[in-house]
């Protein structure tokens, strides 16, 4: 494979981890240096609107420490919104978000939200920032990102993730012709959500994937091995 795909690592259940204490450690600033020294091309991050893990000064460190690029998860909360415009990370991607869900549970809706969707994205690009739309494989979904100025779409791959057998294959088309659909309307196509050691392959596999990113699966093996060794395992899987 002469493209080499990018893996954002998302570190948020590192914080998880230390607010279940609400102390001070394990600290997400090293796990992103660990995880950059393991070979992640970016780090990941969710800033919610409840604070469950990232918290405001992790932001703000990691935008001061990290070398390679910062992707913030976000919601078109006006004031998340805002708050992202101020610190500047390279990428901003738009998710839904609900504060009764333990995860993300699928993809923003575009086409029911299109008008605070819009503001956020214009927003967030006056200020220089990158912006990538989190959407479940619709057709309707990607053409409306497209409409708005989105400038990558991260496909939702919770149903994929799920499924087995010949579903997980049905899901994988599905995957594959919206991504087919992202690059013919000029956006970078990036995926994530389930992502792990076992299931990453075929995902990388899709044509003109761009960015994985991953977080659950690698903190998760990183608690045995280490987050750098967890994510040259993701890495090399993904290389395949």
């Amino acid at each position: 494979m002469s493209r080499m795909i990018e893996l954002g690592v998302n570190i948020d259940h590192v914080a998880t981890l230390r607010q279940a204490r609400k102390t001070y450690e394990p600290d997400p600033v090293a796990a992103a240096v660990l995880a950059e020294l393991g070979g992640a091309d970016g780090i990941t991050i969710h800033l919610r609107e409840d604070r469950r893990h990232i918290q405001d000064r992790d932001l703000r460190v990691l935008r001061e420490t990290v070398a390679v690029k910062l992707n913030l998860e976000l919601s078109v909360s006006a004031p998340i919104v805002e708050l992202a415009c101020q610190t500047r990370p390279e990428q901003a991607t738009l998710v839904p978000e609900k504060r009764e869900e333990v995860t993300t549970e699928g993809g923003l809706d575009v086409c029911t939200h299109r008008k605070s969707v819009e503001t956020a994205i214009n927003a967030l690009k006056s200020a220089g920032i990158f912006v990538s739309l989190f959407l479940d494989p619709d057709p309707e979904q990607i053409e409306a990102a497209q409409q708005l100025g989105a400038d990558a779409v991260e496909l939702h791959t919770g149903q994929y993730a799920l499924a087995r057998g010949s579903a997980a294959q049905s899901e994988l088309v599905a995957l594959t012709e919206a991504g087919r659909r992202i690059r013919s309307l000029g956006m970078q196509l990036h995926a994530g959500h389930g992502l792990n050691y076992q299931n990453v392959i075929p995902v990388a596999r899709i044509p003109e994937m761009h960015e994985l990113n991953i977080g659950h699966a690698i903190v998760s093996r990183a608690v045995l091995v280490g987050m750098e060794r967890a994510v040259r395992e993701m890495k090399a899987l993904m290389r395949r």
